[in-house]
């Protein structure tokens, strides 16, 4: 299926701002000068627009403000509040997906104070960014939360419409759905799986096309063996799964005492200078 071009914005956008989670502070793309950092789709995405930007002389900022393991009250609360006072004209703002892997999660709830949170960023002139997750329909683990995650997946899309954002659609993002797009702890993206999530940004957002398809199939790989899987599936418990849950006993999270790894509006070089780009 031929992938139509977006409509060239009229708007250059010069300071953006993401906020959110684990999937916007870049997990698991490593960065390849610090190893207590990810580049991640948003970071690969302002090297973009920095692109796009400086063929127009016009200048550029970027500020990450994503920490791991972030509820959906921190990224509309302290997180947005931060955002807007650097002044953006664009803002992503991707959180929810940490609430709905709660059993107790209130949908509507999320849904409500999401919109909110789009709709203080929209009074500002500030356009907006929203982002499904992957569909787990293949997930071992995830696929029994599936439901949740399409309700919220449906959710944005519904504020999208209302508020006038834009919409990254990872849910239909079929390639997203093979297990090497993932990272060992299978809730975190590749640096491959990031690079597509940045590509369907940049359709999304109108910029020039740099000839990636997103959209195209891995090559074809053989399936494991049972015993294969049932082994990974014990390793993947062992080392991933029971860390994760006594964090939650004990009430910490991964990103507790982390900082923002990009807490200001500033340059960033544009796509031709950019890490594995």
């Amino acid at each position: 299926m031929t992938l139509s071009p977006r409509p060239t914005p009229d708007r250059v956008w010069q300071r953006f701002v993401a906020i959110g989670d684990s999937f916007t502070e870049g997990m698991s793309d490593p960065s390849p000068s610090d190893p207590d950092s990810y580049v991640g789709w948003a970071d690969r995405l302002a090297f973009r627009l920095a692109a796009r930007n400086s063929l127009e002389d016009k200048p550029f900022g970027y500020a990450n403000l994503a920490i791991r393991g972030r509820l959906l009250a921190d990224v509309v609360g302290p997180q947005v509040e931060t955002a807007l006072a650097l002044s953006p004209d664009l803002v992503s703002i991707v959180g929810g997906a940490n609430d709905c892997l709660r059993p107790s999660v209130d949908l509507d709830s999320v849904a409500d104070r999401l919109e909110d949170a789009v709709a203080q960023v929209r009074a500002t002139g500030a356009d907006v960014i929203l982002a499904t997750t992957a569909d787990p329909v293949d997930a071992p683990v995830l696929k029994r939360v599936r439901g949740r995650l399409a309700v919220h997946a449906a959710n944005l899309w519904g504020i999208g419409q209302r508020q006038g954002c834009y919409v990254l659609d990872l849910w239909t993002m079929r390639p997203l759905r093979d297990p090497r797009m993932w990272a060992p702890d299978r809730i975190h993206l590749t640096t491959g799986g990031h690079q597509r999530v940045a590509a369907q940004a940049a359709w999304l957002l109108g910029l020039p096309d740099d000839g990636f398809d997103w959209r195209a199939p891995l090559p074809p790989m053989a399936a494991p063996t049972k015993i294969e899987a049932a082994q990974a599936n014990a390793a993947w418990t062992r080392t991933q799964l029971t860390p994760w849950v006594q964090r939650r006993v004990q009430g910490r999270s991964s990103g507790d005492g982390r900082q923002p790894k990009r807490p200001d509006v500033a340059p960033i070089p544009p796509v031709s200078q950019s890490p594995r780009t």
